[in-house]
């Protein structure tokens, strides 16, 4: 039996077209331009920050009303998932972990200016990605003494006032006088700011509570997109 031998023909690889070395400089010079882009657009509201807010604001370097025992119990350390109120706190994180038997109280805050509207505030909760939290064992709304509420924020330019993420990412824009409204229990309470200040991770003095007015403390992380410092609001109660 014959067999028949059929010749195919070699096939033939075409050679990869080679980028000109002025194209791979064009290549190298966009991924540089783009990066420093994104560069400047996380550094350029810190700096601005800094130097068109931060210097307007009391910053309280050595706290005395700190006790040196609790110095280091707010967390200051990048890599923290600050999104979790329980990792803003160690010494005072028993308060916060042991919540489960603590009655849930829900009530609104808004904030015209920053067009903060209903925002949730939740008493002993833990998740800032869905509320705001108001530390457990400070004073409600409409009491003496004052509730303290902690926010998230980020970087300004993605503040969306609807997002727990970046709720308060626009705080510092408050000035004095500002409205600050809150609903609980079905009573409307206003309160306005009277002051801001920043202080130290470690200043665990914006938790005290004073009995001689009914007041308000917003809390949140400064600048915005870091947690170098903490941005502290105080409002008191005033008549509609």
């Amino acid at each position: 039996m014959g067999y028949i031998y059929i010749k195919k023909e070699a096939k033939v690889s075409k050679p990869r077209p080679k980028l000109h070395p002025q194209h791979k400089k064009i290549i190298a010079f966009s991924f540089l331009i783009i990066g420093s882009l994104f560069f400047l657009s996380a550094v350029i509201p810190i700096l601005q920050y800094q130097i068109e807010y931060s210097i307007k604001f009391n910053q309280i370097i050595s706290p005395l009303s700190v006790n040196s025992s609790l110095s280091g119990s707010i967390l200051g350390e990048s890599g923290t998932d600050f999104t979790q109120l329980s990792n803003w706190f160690i010494d005072g994180q028993t308060n916060l972990s042991d919540n489960s038997t603590l009655q849930k109280t829900k009530y609104t805050i808004s904030i015209p200016k920053l067009k903060i509207d209903n925002a949730v505030v939740e008493v002993g909760s833990l998740d800032l990605k869905k509320s705001l939290i108001q530390y457990p064992q400070t004073a409600l709304p409409g009491q003496f003494g004052s509730p303290v509420v902690f926010g998230h924020s980020v970087l300004p330019q993605f503040f969306n006032p609807k997002s727990y993420l970046t709720i308060f990412s626009t705080l510092y824009k408050l000035k004095q006088s500002d409205q600050i409204l809150i609903n609980f229990d079905n009573v409307e309470y206003k309160y306005l700011v009277e002051e801001m200040y920043e202080v130290l991770p470690a200043d665990l003095s914006v938790l005290e509570q004073r009995f001689d007015g009914r007041y308000l403390t917003l809390i949140t992380c400064t600048p915005p997109g870091t947690y170098l410092r903490r941005l502290v609001i105080k409002a008191r109660i005033v008549d509609f």
